[in-house]
């Protein structure tokens, strides 16, 4: 891994999150180590945490020659950052890293979603939906309890069956809809088709909103492939996708620094 003790400078991006904090390295231009941990209760704590395990692999943030920039809903809580940036920024710079410069950005996060419009590797245009939780991973999340079964376990299930629509807009209102259907005898599989077309039926107006025509998905719903198959059919476009575009926060906050 080279460490600190590499020629190339290191660059760290922490990104915070609701429900996972992630970091990026990087020595030089090279994308050299991401990690994710969970969140849990406090944006500090989850800071202090990577930092240990940055320190692990080699690469401690405390030492003068590491830059670091913090990103996500929790960057004003690492005290070890030399500047923080916005989500949207780094999440922009992240997604340019990873697909290119002309590109729309979905990044569907625990608890808000952005679609973002890259031009020439710039920020163009952007719009978030965080008003709610409904459309977000916390929304799959909380479904996916709710039918007993894994994330993974919610795209097997969907996947093998027909979307059963739900209709309610709010999250808490879903998951009495979900209950009801549930209790009508409702396939698990129809369900779960039905929620994950649910999110997607609320993200694909947020597209529409900043326009383009070269799809890309970043979050943590990156390794979900039914997920990107449904989203590709809504948005009538192939959606691209990679595990490292989980990071991309991260990696637009590691670029970010000086």
């Amino acid at each position: 891994m080279g460490g600190l003790d590499a020629v190339k400078p290191i660059r760290v991006g922490i990104d915070i999150g609701s429900t996972a904090a992630k970091a990026a390295v990087f020595e030089g231009d090279k994308l050299a180590f991401t990690t994710a941990i969970p969140t849990g209760y406090n944006s500090a704590d989850a800071a202090a945490r990577l930092a240990e395990e940055l320190r692990l692999q080699g690469y401690d943030v405390e030492d003068p020659r590491a830059s670091t920039v913090a990103t996500g809903y929790g960057r004003i809580s690492v005290p070890f950052a030399d500047k923080a940036v916005t989500e949207i920024t780094c999440h922009g710079r992240g997604a340019a890293f990873l697909f290119g410069d002309d590109v729309t950005v979905v990044d569907v996060g625990g608890q808000d979603t952005k679609a973002i419009r890259l031009a020439k590797g710039k920020v163009a245009k952007f719009v978030m939906n965080d008003k709610c939780s409904a459309g977000t991973g916390k929304f799959l999340e909380i479904m996916a309890n709710r039918l007993g079964v894994s994330m993974p376990e919610l795209s097997v299930l969907a996947r093998e069956g027909e979307p059963t629509p739900i209709s309610s807009m709010c999250t808490v209102f879903a998951e009495s809809e979900v209950i009801s259907l549930i209790g009508r005898g409702i396939p698990r599989e129809d369900i779960a088709c039905g929620v994950i077309d649910s999110v997607v039926a609320k993200v694909v107006p947020l597209v529409s909103q900043v326009g383009g025509d070269s799809y890309v998905l970043t979050g943590g719903l990156c390794d979900e492939a039914y997920v990107v198959q449904r989203l590709a059919g809504a948005l009538g476009a192939p959606v691209r996708t990679t595990p490292e575009a989980r990071f991309a926060g991260a990696i637009g906050a590691a670029l970010s620094a000086s």
